[in-house]
């Protein structure tokens, strides 16, 4: 009795949002497949990557095995696109993704240490794949960041939170940060040697 209540107010009134939430529901699911494109490009780059640096600093094993365990991780997650409907799930990809991006950039530090390794052809194509990817990352959560939020707020407004009620939409999870305006930056992933200072008299 109170659905049917409910479904009769939301027709009632103008805008009811039905067609909204199919339109944004297809492109955050859109958004979301790209995002998954973009995390697995970069970790099909990461075995070859650390066979690279393996071959120049092989005695950095703790920090090589912690890039490894890290995609592990999150290799471990089952990226379905249910995932985006579990506030718990998509914390726990989050979070793994996180790990990796960390692993990741302590690993480009110790590459400081090796000018041998800075300068491999193999390497600076695997450097440019990777700032690329990092990129494309940022891009594809940017857009699974808006898709969510034109959604949520659909979910949250009057009239079309009733057609939600009605319908079962629920707000989906979306990605955080600490810093907002980090989203908009992807991880520092350049190797260009050190500018030398110039001699001074």
């Amino acid at each position: 009795m109170r659905n049917i209540f409910i479904f009769l107010i939301a027709l009632t009134i103008s805008g009811c949002g039905y067609n909204t939430f199919q339109t944004t529901d297809e492109q955050i699911k859109a958004s979301w497949a790209e995002v998954l494109n973009q995390y697995q490009r970069r970790a099909d780059l990461i075995p070859n990557l650390v066979n690279t640096v393996k071959g120049f600093a092989a005695q950095e094993q703790t920090v090589l095995l912690g890039v490894t365990e890290a995609r592990a991780k999150v290799g471990s997650i089952q990226a379905t696109p249910e995932l985006i409907n579990d506030e718990q799930a998509f914390a726990r990809f989050q979070s793994a993704q996180g790990e990796l991006t960390s692993a990741l950039s302590r690993l480009m530090v110790i590459v400081e240490n090796y000018p041998e390794l800075k300068s491999d052809q193999n390497f600076r194509e695997l450097q440019a794949q990777l700032e690329g990817t990092e990129n494309r990352i940022t891009v594809a959560r940017n857009r699974y960041i808006k898709a969510v939020q034109e959604y949520n707020v659909t979910v949250r407004s009057f009239p079309t939170n009733l057609t939600a009620m009605l319908f079962g939409y629920k707000v989906k999870p979306s990605f955080t940060v600490e810093n907002e305006k980090a989203i908009s930056v992807p991880p520092a992933v350049s190797f260009d040697p050190p500018k030398v200072p110039a001699a001074t008299k």
